[in-house]
């Protein structure tokens, strides 16, 4: 998540493969609340350096509260529409540059849109839509400067 053009917070996903050709996902959120690291490839900043003076336990709670409210609405599923057009309405850099680097390969062009199997759409340079749905993303200066 990005507070102007800087990094605030963060979202992890890591998926295992698990009995029964089961696939086990656990997602990760973090945010900057008192400081934020230098030298990434994305500047970043913090709540407390945005004038935001909360806790991190009360922050949670309010993360904790907006979660069930976004899980009663995707219902399974069937909600996924109107979260991608919630997000969607929110998303930084539509229409920008951006990069995403999996591994050892990477895709830059412009940030398109999120599909309706919820993949990021990065168009290339010669027109092609390439759908992604894991990777490091990189917007702006950093999608441009190399980030690939």
């Amino acid at each position: 998540m990005l507070a102007g053009q800087k990094k605030l917070a963060g979202i992890l996903l890591e998926a295992e493969a698990v009995a029964d050709d089961r696939l086990a996902v656990v997602v990760g959120i973090g945010t900057n609340v008192v400081a934020a690291p230098e030298g990434t490839p994305t500047p970043a900043t913090s709540l407390a350096a945005l004038g935001v003076n909360i806790g991190a336990e009360e922050l949670f709670a309010e993360l904790s509260d907006s979660w069930a409210g976004f899980r009663k609405l995707w219902d399974n599923g069937r909600g996924f529409g109107e979260i991608r057009r919630l997000w969607l309405e929110r998303a930084a850099g539509l229409g920008q540059p951006v990069s995403i680097r999996s591994g050892t390969s990477s895709v830059a062009g412009t940030f398109d849109t999120i599909d309706d199997t919820g993949c990021l759409i990065v168009r290339t340079s010669d027109g092609k839509r390439v759908p992604i749905s894991a990777g490091d993303v990189y917007f702006g200066s950093a999608a441009s400067a190399g980030a690939v």
